[in-house]
């Protein structure tokens, strides 16, 4: 998991170098607008990985993709699969943590949960886009801010050097024989039986998407205002219209 761009697809494609892989239902070039297991063997390893399209995707919104996921989790779950573990990843090359990847984070922390916590992998990845004292500073800025919380319910830090042994040195930590955990997501869903508004993952969905909705009304009601001072009516107008459309996008959060 992690926000677009970060390097989930080209992880999957570097595993699957070398190796047997069965692409679940479609191909490569679909993993990023569905949630996509692909079956890969190497050695005596027999792993599905599965790609997930990002929180900010330019082709379906955020409430969209966390219901894609939320259904595949829901599935898997009741028919008694639970993960071996996750791999969350975040390009180094990012110069600050903000907006769409701090609000991908605040999602993945609600949607794994404390239990999971300890199958969860924090990858960076894009090393080759930054010098490597600068890839460093930013790294242990993660780990002693961001990811902070998660690394101390036992989540793992880890490198991608976009080569296949890189991506099998990571698959293997999550792959070790330990007790595997639902995460709260799957249990909120199918053991609480809420609904997905309901859980902390999607609480956290809505209440960034009403930040934004409530910014863009401010703004909109800002320029509506200066354009009936300026007495510019036909702007007014198609701002009024603007305003309504947000408010009413509001409504039906």
């Amino acid at each position: 998991m992690g926000p677009t761009g970060a390097g989930k697809s080209t992880f999957i494609s570097y595993a699957c170098r070398k190796a047997s892989k069965d692409l679940i239902g479609h191909n490569l070039e679909s993993c990023t607008s569905k949630v996509q297991p692909i079956r890969i063997t190497t050695g005596t390893h027999n792993v599905i990985l599965v790609d997930t399209p990002g929180f900010d995707d330019t082709n379906m919104s955020d409430t969209r993709v966390l219901g894609m996921i939320a259904d595949w989790l829901l599935e898997t779950y009741n028919n008694q699969v639970k993960l071996a573990g996750i791999i969350y990843m975040h390009r180094i090359s990012d110069n600050r943590m903000a907006g769409t990847p701090l609000k991908n984070l605040k999602m993945f922390a609600q949607l794994c949960g404390t239990a999971a916590a300890d199958r969860v992998i924090l990858v960076t990845t894009m090393w080759g886009r930054v010098k490597q004292d600068v890839g460093a500073k930013r790294e242990e800025e993660l780990k002693s801010k961001f990811w902070k919380d998660m690394i101390d319910k036992k989540a793992k830090v880890a490198r991608f050097e976009a080569s296949f042994d890189s991506a099998w040195a990571i698959i293997g930590r999550v792959y070790e024989p330990l007790e595997r955990e639902a995460v709260l997501l799957q249990e909120e869903l199918a053991d609480l039986q809420k609904k997905l508004s309901e859980t902390g993952a999607g609480k956290t969905l809505y209440n960034t998407l009403q930040k934004q909705l409530d910014e863009e009304k401010r703004l909109l009601k800002e320029l509506y205002d200066e354009a009936e001072r300026q007495d510019n009516p036909t702007l007014a107008a198609d701002l009024k219209n603007q305003y309504e459309q947000v408010r009413h996008n509001s409504s039906d959060l």
